[in-house]
């Protein structure tokens, strides 16, 4: 990428710098035809691993693998020009130690020209933060409800409904803040603990099913679009609702190929006609 290229992105430095002004706009990607779309209109393209849910159909965001999350952020910044690009780290690709998290965001942002990876975790990835900050790998941090979580976190629940959880949360959420990590996603949480993590750190938060309070905001764009049919997050407001359109529009067009409407004369390459041949003299 260019040093011109870059030059018109968000960068984290401004992003950190949004902390408790106007509020971050963020929303997910994973390809270059659809971060051309969302490009113009928000700070932050988040190739989130929920692509291997909305993608490819898994029931959770574990069987993703680091190879999927390099092709898809690779296209996303091929395909946007105004956005800051974050890469989700995916499960198994940063817990085993620092080194390893370490060689694997460098994989991503060398090989995707991303702008900064996201990992999930709490106190427990703290000194991975750090490691990783330390070396020139910006980071943004995600707690509360974390995906790849969920078979220790007993299922897809809000987060911090105990005290005792409160506590826990808010501690994770300080520890990944100390270690450096330019923002912080705050996912499935109750609202006045979301409150007191967006008041209780230095860096910006990006809520999703937590407050309005928070820096910023990050819903997945296909809930966003309605593309799902079957179940809408209480989280989510869907602002259009293209899975019918979607549906309609394969329907129309199944019609008109049994019933030989489509291709038209119009759709098709006719041969030339032939020029006439000229008449010779007598």
């Amino acid at each position: 990428m260019s040093a011109t290229a870059l030059a018109k992105r968000t960068t984290i430095t401004t992003l950190a710098a949004r902390k408790g002004g106007e509020p971050i706009v963020c929303l997910t990607a994973y390809s270059a035809s659809l971060a051309k779309l969302l490009d113009p209109h928000v700070d932050v393209l988040l190739v989130g691993d929920s692509l291997g849910m909305v993608l490819y159909g898994f029931d959770s965001t574990l069987p993703v693998t680091l190879d999927l999350m390099i092709a898809h952020g690779a296209a996303v910044v091929r395909g946007s020009t105004q956005a800051c690009v974050v890469v989700d780290l995916p499960f198994g690709s940063y817990q085993e130690s620092p080194q390893q998290a370490f060689r694997n965001a460098a994989r991503v942002l060398a090989e995707t020209g991303c702008a900064a990876v996201k990992l999930e975790g709490g106190v427990e990835m703290a000194e991975t933060v750090a490691y990783l900050t330390a070396r020139g790998v910006p980071v943004m941090g995600h707690i509360g409800l974390t995906p790849q979580s969920v078979n220790t976190l007993g299922g897809f629940r809000a987060r911090g409904r105990s005290v005792d959880e409160g506590e826990r949360i808010l501690a994770d959420a300080q520890a990944i803040a100390d270690a450096d990590a330019f923002a912080l996603v705050i996912e499935g949480v109750m609202e006045p603990l979301a409150d007191r993590i967006t008041a209780a750190v230095a860096v910006p938060t990006i809520g999703i099913g937590a407050s309005v309070a928070c820096d910023g905001q990050v819903l997945v764009t296909d809930d966003l679009l309605g593309l799902f049919t079957d179940f809408t997050p209480k989280f989510v407001r869907r602002y259009a609702e293209l899975g019918p359109t979607v549906s309609q529009a394969a329907s129309a067009f199944a019609e008109d190929v049994r019933h030989r409407r489509f291709p038209g004369p119009e759709h098709v390459f006719a041969a030339p006609s032939k020029a006439p041949v000229p008449e010779t003299a007598p």
